[in-house]
């Protein structure tokens, strides 16, 4: 399956070189400067190229190898991501379905003291019909949607069996309950990506939402898989295989 995709949807454009700057850059190379002269690129609000191509890479290997399950994706906002991972299974695997889950209200954090939202109610409907007009846009299956917070939709709403999860709930609380409910329904060899998980020990970069790896590592500390750091540009990944 070609993977072009992943810098065409949505603005993922990636500037093309002219052939004045490859020569250069080739000029430079030969002179022994390490500088190069790159473009403007623009990689989408939500995700950059590097992040896409861990998940296009992670997810089409677990449908390859035809580990059983679904594939879910917790904190799905509008739906970027979900394009993407639904681009794959009509690839590998389309009689698979995709589930989402957000609850469409933002962070719970940023819920106010008497329970209502900092934005008015056609916000929160324009985030699910953009999710939707972005499934349309490509002529893509439309996932199962799930609008709620995790507390009431994973204890019922996850299917049994999940191959690929894709977790992007951001704080701490949010990522912890993801996986209570995740990891027991995850079938062995089934891969669980995690946005936002940086580990400052092994790479000094963007780490503005710590409570992420703090989540995973209580979670899996008395159990066999350990997390291992991805590279994904400006961000970073996070993932482990199941084991048993």
């Amino acid at each position: 399956m070609e993977n072009f995709f992943i810098t065409e949807y949505f603005d993922w454009s990636l500037a093309a070189r002219s052939p004045r700057v490859r020569l250069l850059n080739n000029v430079l190379g030969k002179l022994g400067y390490g500088a190069r002269l790159r473009g403007p690129q623009h990689t989408g609000l939500m995700t950059n190229t590097e992040q896409r191509i861990n998940m296009y890479h992670l997810l089409s290997q677990v449908l390859v190898y035809d580990v059983p399950g679904e594939v879910v994706e917790l904190g799905c906002n509008e739906g970027q991501s979900s394009v993407l991972m639904r681009k794959v299974l009509d690839e590998f695997a389309p009689e698979r379905h995709l589930h989402v889950y957000d609850s469409f209200q933002g962070l719970p954090e940023a819920r106010q003291k008497d329970g209502t939202i900092p934005f008015g109610p056609q916000d929160l409907k324009a985030s699910r019909d953009i999710l939707i007009d972005n499934f349309k846009q490509y002529g893509l299956r439309f996932p199962e949607i799930h609008a709620g917070w995790f507390h009431e939709t994973l204890p019922s709403e996850l299917p049994d069996q999940i191959c690929f999860a894709y977790l992007d709930g951001d704080l701490y609380a949010s990522i912890l309950i993801s996986l209570q409910y995740v990891y027991p329904r995850m079938m062995k060899g089934g891969i669980c990506l995690i946005d936002d998980y940086a580990d400052p020990a092994i790479h000094h970069g963007w780490n503005l939402l710590p409570g992420v790896k703090r989540a995973c590592d209580e979670y899996l500390a008395d159990k066999p898989e350990r997390v291992t750091l991805l590279y994904a540009g400006d961000y970073s990944h996070g993932f482990f295989r199941k084991l048993h």
